[in-house]
């Protein structure tokens, strides 16, 4: 059975994977404490259940995230035909003591191991603790432009 679109089982077609294995980073949608709309690009971690990103524990979205804690990322390829994987969700905010371990993975999947594990030690001169967002899917869409286009282009 294929999954449709806005189905959370979309997380596990072969272009999804792809997507969230990538190094490319992915960008955060919330809405500011204005009501007006932000996108960020940020690293991100999946777990399998549920995207991590981490932040320093000062950033400006983190007031945003808690007054509106709606979410939307999405994660595209550079390279035609382009590939999208558009997520919605709940963004949730811990703050903690040390660097996330999912920001520590992050880190090594877009720079290697050994310049993943420098880059955490720099990160942990320059703030102490941090902010992990955890991001659980409620709606996902995926964007090929093969098989699956924008509805704009399906008649």
């Amino acid at each position: 059975m294929v999954a449709t679109q806005g189905s959370v089982d979309l997380l596990q077609d072969p272009v999804a994977e792809s997507l969230l294995q990538s190094r490319v980073p992915a960008r955060l949608a919330y809405t500011w404490l204005d009501g007006t709309p932000r996108v960020v690009p940020i690293w991100f971690h999946w777990t399998g259940a549920a995207f991590v990103l981490g932040t320093p524990p000062k950033a400006p979205k983190l007031r945003a995230l808690a007054q509106h804690p709606a979410v939307a990322l999405t994660i595209d390829s550079t390279e035609f035909p382009y590939q999208v994987l558009s997520v919605r969700g709940v963004a949730t905010v811990e703050q903690l003591d040390d660097v996330a371990p999912e920001y520590a993975a992050a880190s090594r999947r877009y720079f290697g191991e050994e310049q993943g594990a420098g880059w955490v030690e720099q990160v942990r001169g320059m703030v102490t603790g941090m902010a992990r967002i955890t991001i659980r899917p409620t709606w996902v869409g995926i964007l090929d432009f093969e098989t699956r286009f924008p509805s704009a282009l399906s008649g």
